[in-house]
């Protein structure tokens, strides 16, 4: 086996930069290359191009943000590449175009990363690395010093499991939101919410982030964004066709704003709950099935609104007034057994969607509300319901 000696990392972000600090520290000799122009760290050797940093590297390091980026360097180096020099791409693309890029000429390391700078810098990263064998053994020496290497059978795998894994982080992300939602709802102080959920699962969340959490001053650079791991979260909504919350939800603010891409992506955990104003439709909804008073729904629908869904077995779709003429003015004689729960709001620019539960006796429904904000404020515009007996 020869040990590579010149390593190109092609990429000089931050994950770039922390990349080429660790080889330069562990000897390799380090040429760094970016597009937008920033200079390798001060171990290592910065190029005029890329052909430059290529021409003399056994190893290549590819440090970019998406896929296209990477077709364009590949093909802005190639024909600088000597034929034994290994690209080793530690990018997270789509599993498409990781198989598009593992069928390139010449030796191919597929090598998504696990870990992001501070990783890189302890040598912790968890590295999923899949090549032919001689490749792969050939740069070896290159992946230990970065952290513990997991063979995997083919680029396309790499780049699923590296989707899946950054899925596992943005749920984290959302989870911890919620929580902290809750805990405003409650009036708890954010400190103490932090305190206690730094016991539980997300830990390791809260630990690292607390400074963001709080609101105070960032104490390090972000080391991942929201821009990042929402465009991951697309990638692999579009190459699982399954539905994912989270592609939306780390990005859409509950006003219907755009979180800075920049961010870190511990402020996706920070935004408020939804605003009032969308929940007043919904709770004068609530208000008409409590009281049995129909006047409640001119307050909760929009009048070309609809209500659909399954009553004893028949499809039935009745209009507003239909549906008002269903409720006689009182409450229901078991009304104060009834419970009525309001699951979740995802506001979207002008729309929303909400779903509740309401428990009336042996009956339990599952309402489906789509809201649209008017001139008048927020309206349901449409309800589906299904009911469990």
């Amino acid at each position: 086996m020869t040990t590579p000696h010149t390593v190109a990392v092609l990429g000089l972000g931050r994950m770039g930069t922390a990349i080429a600090t660790r080889l330069a520290g562990h000897g390799f000799d380090v040429v760094g290359w970016t597009r937008s122009g920033r200079r390798a760290p001060t171990a290592a050797r910065t190029a005029a191009g890329p052909g430059t940093a290529v021409a003399e590297a056994d190893t290549v390091i590819l440090a970019l943000f998406d896929g296209p980026a990477c077709r364009t360097v590949l093909d802005d180096v190639r024909d600088a590449l000597r034929p034994d020099t290994v690209v080793v791409n530690t990018a997270t693309v789509a599993p498409a175009e990781a198989a598009g890029l593992a069928r390139e000429p010449g030796p191919y390391v597929h090598a998504p990363v696990l870990g992001s700078v501070p990783a890189v810098e302890a040598g912790a990263l968890r590295i999923l690395a899949a090549g032919d064998a001689d490749a792969r053994a050939r740069v070896r020496p290159v992946l230990d010093a970065l952290g513990d290497v997991r063979p995997v059978r083919d680029a396309a795998t790499a780049a699923a499991l590296k989707l899946v894994a950054n899925h596992s982080l943005a749920g984290a992300v959302l989870a911890l939101r919620d929580a902290l939602r809750q805990a405003d709802a409650l009036g708890l102080p954010r400190a103490d919410a932090l305190d206690v959920l730094e016991l539980g699962q997300l830990a390791g969340l809260v630990a690292r982030k607390r400074d963001v959490l709080t609101g105070a001053a960032p104490t390090a650079p972000a080391d991942f964004t929201v821009g990042a791991l929402a465009k991951d979260m697309a990638l692999l909504a579009d190459a699982s066709g399954a539905p994912l919350r989270s592609a939306a939800g780390l990005t859409d603010a509950p006003a219907g704003a755009r979180l800075d891409p920049a961010a870190d992506i511990a402020v996706a955990a920070t935004e408020p709950a939804a605003d009032d104003a969308v929940l007043e439709p919904l709770r004068a909804y609530v208000r008409g099935h409590a009281t049995g008073d129909p006047a409640h729904f001119g307050d909760a629908f929009l009048p070309t609104a609809h209500v659909e869904g399954l009553r004893d077995g028949r499809f039935v779709s009745w209009s507003l007034d239909e549906y008002r003429a269903l409720f006689p003015g009182r409450p229901a004689p078991d009304e104060p057994a009834r419970r009525r729960r309001l699951d979740a709001v995802d506001v979207h620019g002008g729309v929303a969607t909400a779903t509740m539960t309401l428990r009336h006796g042996a009956d339990t429904f599952t309402d489906v509300f789509l809201l649209i904000r008017t001139d008048a404020g927020w309206r349901i515009a449409n309800k589906a319901y299904h009911r469990h007996t």
